[in-house]
Parts: structure tokens; sequence; C-alpha cells
């Protein structure tokens, strides 16, 4: 039985550069202003939400989609010359598995925004849906050093007024270390962006990095490297250096001068005994401080997919490669996934994959892996990959996409 609840058709249809998964799933390679819809509702508002608009035709109860009514619907727009010439297009029956209309399905396109699909389930495949990962501060070389750990979450805020609701939060951060220190003086912040290795930005054109719809890729950031939290529609302008930013409003929150915050290495992990008090009651370096952690890996999917997150996204591959032994890097976590979707049976002939948020033009993706995907996610006994579900959104009622006049 479909996961999904009813008879569903997944329509995948790789355009020449601009990817479109109609019904099940849309998104966009640089998308609209975000809605913000999956933010949670303030209750005294009101109902939170319009009447949908009519997206697709009213389908009778128990309907069956036949090949030809299929194909007299998809076939005249995709012969639209705006499309251009390489199309590659699939529509499958999700509860049946079977191929209702086919045009070079198996040719490798450039997918855009619906690479995140494939990080979206690798994600799921190999981390469990309940993790959270964890941005630490631990005792410096250094009396009186803290060192803030990165742990590559990209929606930490830093208080309360933060671009994803219900992240981890610096100044709870900073509440931990102040409580551990006790009456010790706090001298200097460091930060340790370690976890991600490799160039910051991907093999994107010139424009994508500084246009406000992704930002450099670090293991250490707030509000997905965003100068102005509250700034949560697109485009939105980025830190140059988030990991650095990050620290200097740690500094901030624990009276240090923000502008005496430098990039550094923090000491092994000490625990037990070996955390013992030193240097007139300061603790040995290492010593854990205080910890935050993310939203659960399924809610981070979820916003990723919802508002085509390119951060999100990009961070999401790096802990792939990091699960599989990769660098958590652009071509550590496209290697990654890739090893991910053939060990799920998915088709990877001809796949190339670059980056995880399909910024890319070097990604290479077939119509026939998207649907493949979307099929295995809806009927498989992996219950874990049904978690792309809630995320899908609907064309131009949720998510980005949108008709511009």
């Amino acid at each position: 039985m479909s996961l999904l609840g009813r008879r569903a058709v997944a329509i995948a249809a790789v355009v020449a550069g601009l990817v479109v998964l109609a019904v099940v799933v849309t998104l966009a390679l640089v998308p609209p202003p975000q809605t913000g819809r999956w933010a949670t509702p303030d209750p005294s508002a009101g109902p939170s939400l319009p009447t949908p608009p009519v997206v697709l035709e009213p389908v009778a109860a128990g309907y069956v989609p036949v090949a030809e009514h299929v194909r007299a619907k998809v076939a005249k727009p995709l012969r639209d010359p705006d499309l251009g010439e390489r199309v590659s297009a699939e529509v499958i029956d999700l509860t049946t598995g079977a191929s209702l209309y086919r045009h070079r399905a198996d040719s490798p396109t450039i997918p855009a925004s619906t690479v995140k699909l494939v990080t979206a389930i690798t994600a799921l495949a190999v981390l469990d849906p309940a993790h959270q990962f964890p941005t630490i501060a631990v005792a410096g070389d250094e009396p009186g050093e803290v060192v803030l750990v990165g742990g590559g979450d990209p929606t930490l805020a830093i208080d309360s007024v933060g671009a994803y609701p219900g992240a981890a939060r610096l100044d709870a951060l900073a509440g931990q270390v102040r409580a551990a220190l006790g009456e010790q003086e706090i001298t200097k912040v460091t930060v340790d962006a370690s976890v991600f290795t490799g160039p910051v930005y991907g093999r994107w054109d010139d424009d994508i990095p500084d246009g406000g719809y992704v930002g450099p890729i670090t293991g250490l950031m707030t509000d997905a490297g965003r100068v102005d939290p509250q700034q949560v529609k697109l485009p939105a302008k980025r830190w140059s250096e988030p990991d650095v930013a990050a620290g200097r409003a740690f500094a901030e929150l624990l009276g240090v001068a923000p502008d005496t915050v430098t990039r550094g290495k923090a000491p092994a992990p000490v625990s037990g005994d070996d955390a013992a008090r030193h240097d007139g009651g300061a603790p040995a370096p290492g010593t854990e401080l205080g910890r935050v952690l993310s939203m659960p890996v399924q809610r981070l999917v979820e916003i990723m997919l919802l508002d085509s997150d390119n951060v999100i996204a990009e961070s999401l591959a790096r802990h792939v490669a990091l699960v599989r032994g990769e660098p958590a890097s652009f071509e550590g976590g496209a290697a990654a996934m890739r090893q991910v979707l053939a060990d799920l049976g998915l088709p990877v002939t001809g796949v190339k994959l670059a980056d995880g948020s399909g910024l890319s033009r070097s990604n290479k993706v077939p119509a026939s892996l998207l649907t493949a995907l979307l099929s295995l996610a809806a009927n498989s006994e992996r219950t874990e990959l049904a978690g792309i579900v809630p995320g899908l959104p609907c064309a131009l009622w949720s998510g980005t996409l949108a008709i511009l006049s």
C-alpha cells in the first residue's frame, strides 16, 4: 500500500536545466521569495492557511490512471519549445510502480533543485531521522579560552530571533558555559568548524555565491549564514565567513570582545578524571562546557524540501559523507550520495553528482531515477525513507515554485 495514503502519480520531468516534479513535488533551481509555511503558526492569530487553489483536477474514488490518458495530458506540454530540446520525463503509478509515460526517461539531464530529493533520501537512509547535530563549547588550551565547535548544524540561531523556529540557540549554550565556569573569567573565543572540509563554494555559476540563495558552506554558522536572521525571504545577504560571524555572536553573549575571535582547533576531548580542574580551578583543555542540539534530521529534510533550502541541502550531503567515510566536502558528499543510491537499489547509470543542492550544472540525473526514488520512498519496507513525504510541496500551493508573469 502506498504510504501516500491513496493512489498517487509521480511525474518527473527534467527539462534542459530546469526541473519540475509535478503532482508529488515541485522544486526550483533559484526559488522566488520563501513563504515560510513551515514556520510554527501563532494560535492567537486564527486560521493561518487560506483556502487552497485548485491545482489538480478532481479524481474520482477508485480511479486507476491509464497510460493513454496520461500521455494525452503530458505529451503536448512537454513539447513546448520553451522547454528546449533536452527533455527527460517519466510518469509512474506510485501504487503499482507501473510506468505510464516515458520520454527519454533514462537520459541524464541537469536536474536543478530536484537533486534535493537525492540528498533527502540518502540522508534518511544513513542517518537516524531523530538524530540531532551538536554544537559544543569546550575549554581551550589557554586559561579563560572557550572553543566553539561546530557540528554541521546550518539552522543554529543566536537567540530567539532566528530564521528557523525550533533551532538550537547560542544564547542557551552561552548560559551553560557560564554555569560550567562559575567565577572564572572568559578571555577568548576560538571557533572550530573543521567538521566540514574543502572549498566553501561549489562548482556554481559566478553569480550564485553572492546571489542570496546560498552562502559559504561551513561546519559552523547561524541562520544558514544570514547576516539578518529575520530575512527569511530570499534572496538574503550571507556572511562571507559564517563560522567567524557565529563566533563573534557567541563572544558577545559571553562578554568577550567580538573582534578577538579567531579560528583554531579544539583540544582533544577529555572526561572523568582527565577533566579535573587545574590552574586555580580552570577546567582542563578539551573539557566540555556545554552543548545544544539541532532539530532532528527528519525536520531538516522537510524544511530543505519545502523551502528548497540550499544551505541545509549542502550540509546534509556532508553528513552523508561523514557516515560513509568520505571527506565532508562537495566532492565527498556527492560520492557518498551516489554510493547510497546504489546500495538502495536505485538506478545510477549515467548519474553524476556535484553537490547536494542542485545549484551546479555539473549534476546529471535522469527522470527515471527521480520516479524510482519517489516510488521507493512511498512503498519501501524501510519506513524511514517515507520521511521525504511530509516535505514534498505542491505546485502553486506550498513550496517555492511560482508562475512569473
